[in-house]
C-alpha cells in the first residue's frame, strides 16, 4: 500500500498515542494538529475523542477549531472520520449532563443508552457491527464483525439514510453513520485487532 497522509485533530482529549501508532502500521503519515488554521490543507482529518461530550465540545470551541473543521469538511471537502466522542460531536446536540451544540456535521442528538435487564453501561468491551449498507469503510470487513466499545451514549441521527451499521446492544444502536466526505463509528478501531485496522486503511484509502 502508497504512503497515505492523514491529520489527527489535538483538542486534548483524544487518545491520540495508540491512534497515531496503529495508523503508522497501517503506512499512513500522520500528523497531529494543533493549529485550526492549518486544518483546511489537510488530505484527511480524524476526530479522535474519549470523554464527555460537553467538555470535549468546549475544548474544541475554546481552541478555535469549529469553524476550521467546520470549513476543511464543508468548503474543502475533507474527508473526516470522527472516533467514539469524536463522533458523537458530529451531531447537531447531545444531552450527557446537559444538552449541549454539537457540530451538526450529521443532523441528529446523542443520548444515554437505555440497558436491559442482563446489560450494563458503560458499554464496555467486544460487539458486532451490522452492517445496514455496503460501503467502501467497511471494504473486506465481513458483516458481524466484531469492534472494541467504550461508551454509554449513543447517535441517533434523524435521517435514517446516514446509518451506516448498528449494534445490538441496549436494545440496537447505530454504530457507524454516514454522510458524504463525514463518517463517524462508535468504536475504537485502533483497539479492534485485524477488522479495525482494516477499517482505518479503508479510510485513507478513500479519495
Amino acid at each position: 500500500m502508497s504512503i497515505r497522509k492523514v491529520t489527527l485533530i489535538d483538542y486534548g482529549m483524544g487518545n491520540l498515542g495508540s491512534l497515531r501508532r496503529s495508523l503508522e502500521e497501517c503506512e499512513a503519515e500522520v500528523t497531529t494538529l494543533e493549529d485550526p488554521r492549518e486544518l483546511k490543507t489537510a488530505p484527511k482529518i480524524i476526530l479522535p475523542g474519549v470523554g464527555a461530550f460537553g467538555d470535549g465540545m468546549k475544548n474544541l470551541r475554546e481552541r478555535g477549531w469549529l469553524e476550521a473543521i467546520d470549513s476543511a469538511v464543508r468548503d474543502y471537502k475533507v474527508p473526516m472520520l470522527g472516533i467514539c466522542l469524536g463522533m458523537q460531536m458530529m451531531a447537531s446536540k447531545g444531552f450527557e449532563g446537559e444538552e449541549c451544540s454539537g457540530l451538526n456535521l450529521i443532523p441528529g442528538e446523542v443520548k444515554r443508552l437505555l440497558p436491559r435487564a442482563t446489560e450494563r453501561i458503560p458499554h464496555v468491551g467486544w460487539n458486532e457491527m451490522q452492517q445496514a449498507v455496503a460501503h467502501p469503510l467497511f471494504e473486506k470487513i465481513p458483516n458481524h464483525s466484531d469492534f472494541y466499545f467504550v461508551h454509554s451514549y449513543h447517535f441517533i441521527p434523524e435521517n435514517s439514510a446516514h446509518v451506516l451499521a448498528k449494534t445490538p446492544y441496549c436494545g440496537e444502536f447505530v454504530s457507524c453513520v454516514g454522510h458524504e466526505n463525514v463518517l463517524g463509528v462508535q468504536f475504537h478501531p485502533e483497539k479492534s485487532s485485524k477488522a479495525g485496522f482494516q477499517l482505518l486503511r479503508n479510510f485513507l484509502a478513500l479519495c
